[in-house]
């Protein structure tokens, strides 16, 4: 037995069969190493628990689950936390968003440009370890926080620190800066990649992957509102240095315009299965026989598409269901777990469908969608999503050791837990009833409580920081953030964004 061994014992474990239907058997999981050896029942009765495992962990009354994928996340944001709970999309694009200009000039990363890159470093370490505390052991990190070279390298440096498993996706058009607060002013925009940014991602392309083997390199790269020839030489280039994920947000709204991004893929051969397009909402049918055939992915987000008004969130549509998976999106806004996302997704196809119904004085005979189709969504199909089924989603014996084990007997769980396991997850569960993380075969949260991290010679001294101390960093860049924001002008912000953006203002309404 080697000394990295872990045996959940007496646990009810969580297995998919061929046809990715969910069973729950009372069994135990053997890790060695970062993989899964072997779930049966009774390994824990073989002998002494010291030649069994390095570390067993008795999981009696609890259910052992497959860590979830979040395949949309902007990790950096989290010194945003708490500013847009009442933002709609249009607020959202000059108060935090990193996001790419819309049309042809740089906007809607505003309150991004303030940040360092000590601060990417914290913000990033906090919004992973917040996705690690709601069991979330996969991330697809869209990294547009790429205002410098620094920049990405503090972020890719957090991420490995944290522990999470990520394909971190650098964004290959550099963040356009805010050259003046009062009057606004936005910077120059970047229309072709920087010689910079396109040498730093050869540069990570060739020593990827990093922590350990579980971080990857990935593109975001937005490809709507530049010349083909720059959008197909990213797109060829990422892949030659062989990079396996590149992710695009898709939205079709009064805000983000009403292109067709798979349309406007597939018209320049760039459309294939590496391909994972976040929100994609309000795509056509046509949109989704054309991502169906060449097996590219759909990354739903309901917190914020939902808020947003980006539109009903696309995950249980018939013909998008297969290739679809959940995220995050925004921290800052939200909650960083999948459970929250399972149970908004769950619930608003669940009330599209039954509307028609009661518009018309009736009811559905069955339920539209189940609890063990959206847990899918955040496991199996997240793994599939980011090319890696074979891999993570599910506890099979082979299998990299990502696994969460809840409480099964907490006051929100308990009796539920016994009767229907993946609906005690789904219906029933929070972050506080994630008792054990484990990711790549390492424990990183334990008893309730996030294991400290190990920051290297960023803090100079070789103590792994807790998360009181990692609060304590936020904290302080968090103060230091705002005293600039309140030094800009909020309105002129949202002015300089809908001109960049070249939105319409008549479609920004109060009622119809």
């Amino acid at each position: 037995m080697t000394s990295t061994s872990i045996l959940l014992s007496n646990g009810t474990v969580l297995l998919h069969d061929g046809e990715d239907r969910v069973h729950a058997i009372a069994a135990d999981v053997l890790i060695i190493d970062n993989r899964i050896v072997e779930v049966a029942p009774g390994i824990a009765s073989r002998g002494p628990a010291s030649e069994l495992a390095t570390l067993v962990i008795d999981c009696t009354g609890k259910i052992v689950c497959p860590g979830f994928v979040d395949t949309h996340h902007h990790l950096w944001q989290t010194q945003l936390k708490g500013r847009h709970a009442d933002d709609l999309l249009l607020d959202y694009l000059h108060k935090g968003s990193t996001y790419p200009p819309l049309l042809m000039v740089a906007a809607g990363n505003i309150t991004s440009s303030l940040f360092n890159p000590d601060d990417v470093f914290w913000g990033e370490l906090g919004g992973c370890m917040e996705a690690i505390d709601g069991g979330v052991t996969m991330v697809v990190d869209h990294a547009h926080i790429n205002h410098s070279a620094a920049h990405s390298a503090s972020a890719l440096e957090a991420t490995e620190a944290s522990g999470i498993r990520s394909y971190f996706c650098y964004y290959v058009l550099p963040k356009t800066g805010v050259d003046s607060w009062a009057p606004f002013k936005f910077g120059a925009p970047f229309l072709a990649v920087p010689d910079w940014a396109a040498s730093q991602l050869a540069e990570l392309a060739g020593k990827q992957p990093f922590g350990d083997g579980r971080v990857r390199l990935g593109v975001s790269f937005d490809a709507y509102y530049l010349a083909k020839d720059v959008v197909v030489s990213v797109f060829e280039t990422a892949r030659k240095l062989g990079v396996k994920l590149i992710t695009s947000h898709c939205v079709r709204n009064a805000i983000a315009g009403q292109h067709s991004v798979v349309n406007i893929l597939n018209s320049y051969g760039l459309l294939k299965d590496d391909i994972l397009l976040s929100h994609a909402s309000q795509v056509l049918p046509e949109d989704a026989v054309l991502l169906n055939a060449e097996h590219a992915h759909v990354s739903s987000t309901p917190d914020t598409e939902l808020q947003m008004a980006h539109g009903t969130p696309v995950c249980f549509r018939p013909d998008l269901y297969k290739i679809s998976s959940l995220g995050v999106d925004c921290h800052s806004n939200n909650s960083a777990d999948i459970l929250t996302q399972m149970r908004l997704a769950l619930q608003s196809a669940r009330g599209a469908h039954n509307a028609p119904f009661v518009a018309q004085g009736k009811v559905p005979r069955t339920v539209a969608h189940t609890v063990q189709k959206v847990f899918n969504l955040g496991t199996i199909l997240g793994a599939r999503a980011v090319g890696m089924g074979a891999e993570i989603g599910s506890i099979a014996v082979g299998k990299l050791a990502d696994v969460v084990v809840f409480d099964g007997q907490s006051p929100s769980m308990v009796c539920a837990a016994e009767h229907d396991p993946v609906a005690a997850i789904v219906m029933h569960a929070s972050v506080r009833d994630i008792e054990t993380v484990i990711v790549d075969g390492k424990v990183r949260k334990f008893a309730g409580k996030l294991v400290p991290v190990d920051v290297g010679a960023r803090e100079g001294e070789e103590k792994p920081l807790g998360w009181p101390e990692v609060a304590a960093k936020l904290i302080h860049s968090r103060r230091r953030l705002q005293e600039a924001i309140e030094a800009g002008n909020d309105d002129e912000a949202r002015e300089a964004v809908i001109t960049a953006y070249g939105i319409d203002k008549n479609n920004v309404v109060d009622h119809l």
